[in-house]
């Protein structure tokens, strides 16, 4: 099943953090915070400005994004957990790693 979302709303899958610590102790599940980063799959058409113009989205698929503990609604689709949230609940993209170090050369 593919999901579509509306407006200016987006579809996020967390990505799953180190569950082990620096001195090699196991962190369980139960125990374990859901991480808060995660990989866009899915970006809504934008959100509708007052006077009907269609602002376009900033994100787009695939963006790695930073985004609060309790924001979003979780769904499952085909078995998988996502979250489905507005385009505002993203606090920052994460740029990766290589691109970072080319700029810093």
């Amino acid at each position: 099943m593919k999901i579509r979302p509306l407006y200016d709303r987006i579809v996020v899958k967390r990505i799953e953090q180190q569950r082990q610590t620096a001195s090699g102790i196991v962190i369980p599940d139960a125990a374990a915070e859901k991480p808060e980063q995660g990989e866009v799959l899915a970006v809504g058409q934008g959100k509708r400005n007052a006077d009907g113009s269609l602002r376009e989205p900033e994100l787009k698929v695939g963006d790695h994004v930073l985004f609060g503990k309790y924001a979003g609604q979780t769904v499952k689709v085909d078995g998988e957990e996502l979250l489905v949230m507005r385009e505002d609940d993203v606090f920052a993209v994460l740029a990766p790693r290589d691109k970072q170090l080319k700029k810093a050369a």
